[in-house]
């Protein structure tokens, strides 16, 4: 008889403790959204993990990020265990987004918090070619970011500010010795990228650069 009531004893503890745990990532997700800053610190306090990802593999992070909640992603990047390097299904990092977005204020804070410039793949300097953030490139820059970096296509942040970002975007990367001879796997360079674009700016720019990289090796100069 008491070995029985100390089954039921456990399977009670164990019930509680699951259907806690529940309410919890119900409560996590619900305030991540709704920038309920205050709910988040509080379920923190009381041991939640911060990583913890929703049904559709999304962090407390990730999710802030994208309603924007600013109050939410202040706290989570306050908590020490908050790992901010955790990437959603596109393997894109916090970092990433941020650098995408523009959002130079939250680049500054999670290059604080050691996120990684580096990352292989596509990184955040590529995403900040895209979106033409100069500002955040040079950050980026400053930060010893590879300034050749290859996607898994080889496409390099050149070739992403040639098509999408602005010819300040290419000036920088330029005046910054990016390589402009380099070639994706379809064999484009970041020229056939503006060309492609319809940015005679960009192109400009590039056919230029293009031209110098060939006189050491034409024999005429």
């Amino acid at each position: 008889m008491r070995i029985y009531f100390k089954k039921l004893l456990y399977l009670a503890v164990f019930t509680a403790s699951f259907a806690g745990h529940a309410g919890s990532f119900d409560d996590f997700f619900r305030a991540a959204r709704s920038d309920d800053a205050g709910s988040i610190r509080s379920l923190l306090n009381r041991g939640f993990d911060p990583n913890t990802r929703d049904e559709h593999g999304q962090t407390g992070l990730l999710i802030a990020m994208r309603e924007p909640s600013p109050r939410v992603i202040q706290v989570l990047l306050d908590s020490p265990k908050t790992d901010v390097e955790a990437r959603n299904a596109k393997d894109e990092s916090p970092l990433m987004l941020a650098a995408l977005k523009g959002q130079q204020d939250l680049v500054t804070k999670l290059i604080a918090r050691d996120a990684d410039i580096n990352k292989p793949g596509w990184a955040p300097l590529h995403y900040a070619a895209t979106g033409g953030h100069v500002a955040i490139m040079k950050q980026l820059l400053d930060k010893y970011a590879f300034i050749d970096a290859q996607s898994p296509n080889g496409t390099t942040p050149l070739m992403m500010a040639a098509m999408y970002g602005s010819s300040d975007a290419v000036q920088l990367l330029l005046d910054e010795g990016a390589d402009v001879t380099m070639k994706n796997q379809l064999g484009m360079t970041a020229l056939d990228f503006a060309q492609k674009a319809n940015r005679p700016d960009a192109v400009r720019l590039l056919g230029t650069s293009a031209a110098k990289a060939k006189r050491p090796s034409d024999g005429k100069w």
